[in-house]
């Protein structure tokens, strides 16, 4: 089976500056990771390969520096491994990062299977993924949280749905968006860090896209932008209030309306 894990380098933190025009995150020097979610979909695809043989390639569009977590996903046991960048590619929202993810799959070649993260850390849409599906054309399941066979034509899956679990057949070739805690990720093994160091990792421009249309790509083919990006405010104030519970329900009470929430 050829298997295809969709990853993501992400900040490592939540202190990062936006720029101002286009409203994009400035990654350039920032401290990034691998995207915890895209960790849960290599131990995945690890593990179906353990019972199926084959190959797992991975892919990643970013800037160059966005190597290192191909190298990680090396260390772990991956195969492959390729980045999309180029300036052109800048800027995207979902629906230009999709587009320009499965040109990057297409030029890579055919897949049986296509994994995800359920979603990225900086980002939070989990639209990424299903979209990819419909670029390519193929049948998409995500909330996934658990595989339960693996066969030669199709696989049955189970899909968390907030208030019951759905058990689904799909056929390949097909993508799955998994939650976290569908199985635990394993940590990079040095030898293989070691194996792989001088393994060629091809990097693919807007040269190399199949479809040499610009207003597909980045801002051009970005028909929403962000406004504003900014942290959470941090309010750690506290109060402790003694009394009876009749004294504190009015007091509660009391507070409720003062901050407006009734």
């Amino acid at each position: 089976m050829k298997i295809l894990v969709c990853i993501k380098q992400v900040p490592a933190s939540n202190k990062v500056e936006v720029d101002p025009v286009t409203g994009v995150l400035k990654r350039n020097g920032v401290d990034s990771k691998m995207n915890p979610y895209d960790l849960y979909a290599i131990e995945t695809a690890l593990r179906i390969r353990q019972q199926t043989g084959g190959s797992i390639s991975v892919v990643t569009m970013g800037p160059p520096q966005a190597e290192k977590v191909i190298r990680e996903a090396f260390s772990m046991g991956v195969d492959e491994g390729a980045i999309l960048s180029d300036r052109k590619f800048g800027g995207a929202d979902v629906l230009a990062t999709s587009y320009t993810i499965a040109q990057g799959i297409k030029k890579m070649g055919d897949f049986d299977l296509i994994l995800c993260g359920k979603q990225t850390t900086d980002g939070d849409t989990a639209q990424v993924g299903p979209e990819i599906s419909e670029w390519l054309g193929i049948p998409s399941v995500s909330n996934v949280c658990e595989i339960r066979e693996v066969n030669e034509k199709d696989m049955v899956i189970a899909m968390d749905m907030a208030e019951d679990i759905e058990i689904t057949r799909i056929q390949y070739p097909c993508l799955l968006a998994v939650d976290k805690d569908i199985f635990q990720p394993r940590l990079p093994s040095y030898l293989k860090k070691q194996a792989s160091k001088d393994r060629e990792i091809p990097v693919y421009t807007f040269a190399d896209m199949e479809d040499q249309d610009e207003m597909h790509y980045g801002l051009n083919g970005s028909p929403t932008q962000v406004q504003r990006i900014f942290p959470p405010e941090v309010n750690d104030s506290q109060e402790f209030w003694e009394g009876s519970g009749a004294e504190l329900a009015e007091r509660l009470f009391d507070k409720v309306r003062e901050l407006k929430f009734i």
